[in-house]
């Protein structure tokens, strides 16, 4: 790992994060915000239907919002990489960081594991009123929990450790 951020730090992206272009922290920094609420907002918004909140409305409209979290991810995970390569001594030195890619790896996992085992086809099916399967409702438990785990760890980074 030190290996690679060694790389990326010395990289033209590394230059343009760390100052090189004064304005790009910043407009990173926007976009991450937004990048997470998109996310939150699509999966957080149909993991609480799983979880039996907004029973008055069917699955099926809430996962084509889906797509909106996965461009939060990419968005999140384009500009995290811009973090990294700017100031990367901040990061592998912070046990904030590790756990929130910990809860981030944990969260992949979670969802992996409702589409490929077709839940997720089951769940889809789910009418207005109508409860969603135990196995849905755990992982959506666990979902919202590691999202959420993501949001804390992220905004400890410059709370714990010798960073930032």
């Amino acid at each position: 790992l030190l290996d690679t951020a060694r790389w990326l730090h010395n990289s033209p992206l590394g230059w343009a994060a760390a100052g090189g272009w004064p304005w790009l922290w910043a407009a990173c920094e926007s976009l991450h915000f937004m990048g997470m609420a998109l996310l939150i907002g699509a999966v957080g918004l149909l993991d609480a239907r799983m979880l039996g909140l907004f029973k008055s409305l069917p699955i099926a409209p809430l996962e084509r919002l889906v797509p909106w979290g996965v461009l939060g991810f990419v968005i999140n995970l384009a500009t995290g990489v811009v973090f990294f390569a700017g100031a990367p001594e901040q990061y592998v030195q912070n046990i904030a960081f590790g756990m929130k890619m910990l809860f981030v790896l944990l969260a992949g996992v979670n969802v992996s594991l409702f589409y490929f085992t077709g839940l997720s086809r089951r769940v889809d099916r789910l009418g207005a009123g109508e409860n969603a399967p135990t196995a849905a409702k755990l992982i959506a438990g666990v979902s919202l929990f590691l999202w959420f785990g993501v949001l804390y760890w992220g905004r400890m980074l410059p709370f714990i450790g010798n960073a930032f």
